[in-house]
Formats: C-alpha cells, sequence, structure tokens
C-alpha cells in the first residue's frame, strides 16, 4: 500500500507526451480548435525515459508553430503545482529543460504571436525550387499543391528557420541529434503546402529532409540520408514518397555522385526506399519479367548505379522484389526457385556464424565450444530463416500494392 503522502505525490505526474501540445498555426482560430492539436510520439530526449514530468496537475506545454516560418509560441499551464513549503518536493523544471531545444526569440503571450501570423504573408519557400506536385485533398474537394525546394545556409534567414524546424526532430525520431549546421557538405530539402488566405498564397512547413555528402576516393560523393521527417498532420499522404524521389533525381543528375544511401535507417523508412527504387527501376530493360526470372544479375547492379545511383544491396531487394511481381506464386516451380533465391541471400549471416564457429573448433576447448553450439540450433535457424522470409515477402506484397495504386 502507497503512503497517503506517496498517493498524493502520484497525482502531481504528468505523461510529457500528453501535456505537450503542437500545432501549425495559420489562422488565429486555430488557436483555439483542438483538432489542429498534435502529440510527440516521443519525449524521452527531454524528459527522461519514464517521458514522465513531476510536480504538476494538468499540466500543458503549449509549442505554438506558425505554419510557414514556424515562429514560435511556447506557454505552461497547469491546474496546480507541488509546493516546496507544504509538500517538501520541488517541481521539475519544465520550462528550462523545453528552453535547451527551442531557439531564443519564441513568443511568450498569444498576442504577439497573432500578431506575427499576420506578417506570415510575407514568408515565402527557401532555396531552389525542384518540383511541384499536387495531391487531392477530399475534405476540401479540391486538389492541394506542394512544392519541394533545396536550400542551404547561404539563403537569408535559413539558419534561423531551420533551428525552429529540427525541434520537431525531438518529438518524433527516436534518436534525434541536431546537426552541425557549419558544416558545408549537409543539403536540405523541404516539402511545402502553398494554399489561400484572404486572396494572397502562403506557405506551409509539411516536412524535410537532411543529406550529408561524403567523400568517396579518388573524385566521387555518396550523399547519406540523415534525417527525414513529414509533420504529423500531413503524414499518409505520400509526401514522403515524393521528397525521397525528387532527391533521388537531384542526385542522379550529377556525375560525381556514386550512389545514395541513409544513416540507421527505420523500418519505415525502408519500407518507404524500397518503394521509391521500385518504382525508379522498373522501367529498366534490365529489370524486364524474362531478365527477372534470370536471377540477380552484374547488369542490374551496373544499371542501376550508373542510371539511378543506386547501390548493390539496394539494388538486390529491388530485383527481389521485382522478381515477386513475375513470379506466379502458385506455380511450384516458380514459387520454390523464388524462395530458394531469396533464402540464399538470406541465409549470408548464418554462413558467416558457420565459418567462425570452424575457426573456433580449432582454437576452444571441447567445453567451450558446446556452449558456442548450444547458442546456434540448426533446426532453429531453418525456423529463423523461414520467419524471415514470410515476413520480407509480406512487406514486398505491401510495396507492390502501393505500386499498382501509384
Amino acid at each position: 500500500g502507497l503512503t497517503a503522502m506517496e498517493k498524493k505525490l502520484a497525482e502531481y505526474k504528468c505523461n510529457t507526451n500528453e501535456a505537450i501540445q503542437l500545432k501549425l498555426v495559420r489562422f488565429p482560430e486555430d488557436l483555439e480548435d483542438d483538432n489542429t492539436t498534435f502529440n510527440p510520439e516521443y519525449s524521452h530526449q527531454v524528459f527522461g525515459d519514464d517521458e514522465v514530468a513531476f510536480g504538476y496537475k494538468g499540466l500543458k506545454i503549449l509549442l505554438y508553430y506558425i505554419a510557414g516560418n514556424l515562429s514560435t509560441l511556447f506557454r505552461i499551464e497547469y491546474a496546480s503545482k507541488v509546493n516546496e513549503k507544504f509538500d517538501c518536493v520541488e517541481a521539475d523544471d519544465v520550462e528550462s529543460k523545453i528552453r535547451e531545444i527551442i531557439p531564443p526569440g519564441f513568443c511568450t503571450n498569444t498576442d504577439d504571436f497573432v500578431s506575427l501570423l499576420e506578417k506570415e504573408v510575407n514568408f515565402k519557400p527557401f532555396g531552389m525550387l525542384l518540383h511541384t506536385y499536387s495531391i487531392h485533398n477530399d475534405e476540401a474537394g479540391e486538389d492541394i499543391t506542394y512544392q519541394i525546394y533545396k536550400a542551404d545556409m547561404t539563403c537569408p534567414g535559413f539558419r534561423e528557420y531551420h533551428e525552429r524546424l529540427q525541434t520537431f526532430l525531438m518529438w518524433f525520431i527516436e534518436t534525434a541529434s541536431f546537426i552541425d549546421v557549419d558544416d558545408e557538405r549537409w543539403n536540405y530539402f523541404l516539402v511545402f503546402e502553398k494554399y489561400n488566405k484572404d486572396g494572397a498564397t502562403l506557405f506551409a512547413t509539411v516536412g524535410y529532409m537532411t543529406v550529408y555528402n561524403y567523400y568517396v576516393y579518388p573524385d566521387k560523393t555518396r550523399p547519406r540520408v540523415s534525417q527525414m521527417l513529414i509533420l504529423p498532420p500531413f503524414q499518409g499522404e505520400g509526401h514522403g514518397a515524393q521528397l525521397l524521389e525528387t532527391v533521388h533525381r537531384y542526385y542522379m543528375s550529377s556525375p560525381t555522385v556514386l550512389d545514395i544511401t541513409a544513416e540507421d535507417p527505420s523500418e519505415n523508412y525502408v519500407k518507404l526506399r524500397d518503394f521509391v527504387l521500385v518504382k525508379l527501376c522498373q522501367d529498366l530493360l534490365c529489370f524486364s519479367p524474362a531478365k527477372l526470372m534470370q536471377g540477380f544479375s552484374q547488369e542490374m547492379v551496373t544499371e542501376a548505379q550508373q542510371k539511378l545511383k543506386i547501390n548493390k544491396q539496394h539494388t538486390r531487394r529491388v530485383y527481389e522484389i521485382l522478381r515477386l511481381r513475375a513470379t506466379n506464386m502458385g506455380d511450384a516451380e516458380q514459387s520454390r526457385s523464388y524462395r530458394l533465391d531469396v533464402k540464399r541471400r538470406l541465409i549470408g549471416p548464418y554462413k558467416k556464424k558457420q565459418r567462425e564457429l570452424a575457426k573456433m573448433r580449432r582454437c576452444l576447448r571441447p567445453e567451450e565450444m558446446t556452449n558456442q553450439l548450444n547458442q546456434i540450433d540448426l533446426n532453429m535457424q531453418r525456423e529463423q530463416l523461414e520467419e524471415s522470409f514470410q515476413q520480407l515477402v509480406s512487406d514486398y506484397r505491401r510495396v507492390l500494392e502501393r505500386l499498382a495504386q501509384a
């Protein structure tokens, strides 16, 4: 049983993922509209692994951004707070924790914020326009136009804008960190929505991607995607695929780019990349159904790298997805051939383990060897292999379904 004091203090714990309220504000009325509010997926980087703030009842951490230039309103509200005099405990300093990640110059009252909102008509996207596309919005009953720009730190005002933009990473990417913007090898790609307000055209921030250009001896670069985020109000609409394809096409045109990779990609990013790369590759001659049925080839590796800047590992996945499309899985022979082909690749890590075991046999005592062997049971390997294969086919089918609808 908890003591009365412990029970009382438990009432002053708040889940920070619920307490933090984010908004992208276009109109003054958005401030009072709960439908425009969204919450973080993570807050552990700011509030610790428990994602809890102690010392408040009904805590609200308001972080409102003007939709285009991301000028920020930051305010803390609560129903009550523990009192050092009576409760002998101290409330967490929530304000200083948030101040550590948001740049200075934010508003603390609504009137100042609304007056900044009136100047939003002057905001224009940074950098060079790469791509314009539109998506039909059922709710609005019309097509909405979006644009993708490439920017860098030489664009006036971009450095300050980027400082505000990157704060979203903390709430939506589990292992996010801020980048060194003084390193000139960073490229920034930004997605904006065009919208109308009182007859004027305005722009709202949708998401962005940062890419680092690594040097490859002797005269090439390898762009590596570092961070990519589509803001929650725009997720699930296809902007991630538009952004990734645009970035690929941008680098494809450069003769000095070797291939494009990603740093520590998430599961969702891998699925998105599969879709975009398959879409780009499907029309190459080396991926014709007849050639797919002959197996993975050096021709595929060469053509994908030279024309589309795709590396061998990603080309192999593209091949497996397109071969699945060309395979009649109801035909026993075709199905078996496909399964063996994919499993031969999947078994690579297991084969490596076996080679390591052979080495161990030569230098370990028998009892040590038994311990090692117990960890690698062959039946278990087969089960894991089959499980990996089934999971992969399921992921591949989803890519093909999305492709069929594109």
